[in-house]
């Protein structure tokens, strides 16, 4: 399957104007709810981060309180793209994992593209490139060096670091 950024930063910006959002923070769960998502938030087994459950009737997104606000935030913003690009199934749950970009053990071979899709969702619609871009004021490189610029960026995206870190690595501003 061949990921459809295109398609993902047009529905992004279409999904940013429509909210009229300009800036960070980007209210991802406001977002969901006006898509028709309810958000349940409660504690849930193991490492579940969240799912995503829909039927004819209702489209439930479920977060789990036992993680930090920066997951939860990244986990609706993650199921609302299954919501919106990823229609075949009724049920689908997301177990915790160790890295961004890496939802799972077949995520992280780069064979599932689904997951691959709502990693690049969650992170073009909460840091957005061009938000990225004004706040960065025009840097070409980041100084890594600098304690204070990413955790700084990271609370006003309410983001962790790590996916600050690799969206930033993705637009260019970190070398890898």
């Amino acid at each position: 399957m061949a990921i459809r950024r295109r398609k993902i930063r047009e529905l992004v910006q279409t999904l940013l104007t429509e909210a009229k959002v300009t800036e960070a923070p980007v209210p991802v769960w406001e977002i969901a709810r006006k898509r028709g998502a309810r958000i349940v938030v409660e504690s849930l087994d193991g490492d579940l981060s969240g799912f995503l459950y829909r039927d004819s009737s209702q489209k439930i997104i479920g977060v789990n309180t036992q993680h930090a606000s920066v997951r939860q935030n990244f986990t609706v913003a993650h199921e609302l793209a299954h919501l919106l690009l990823h229609d075949q199934e009724q049920l689908h749950l997301d177990r915790a994992f160790s890295s961004v970009r890496l939802r799972d053990d077949v995520s992280s071979q780069g064979v599932d593209g689904d997951e691959i899709e709502a990693n690049l969702f969650a992170a073009e619609i909460l840091m957005p490139e061009i938000f990225l871009r004004h706040d960065l004021s025009g840097r070409r490189t980041l100084d890594l060096y600098d304690e204070d610029l990413i955790p700084e960026l990271a609370r006003k995206y309410v983001v962790s670091v790590q996916a600050l870190m690799f969206r930033l690595q993705y637009l260019g501003y970190i070398e890898g």
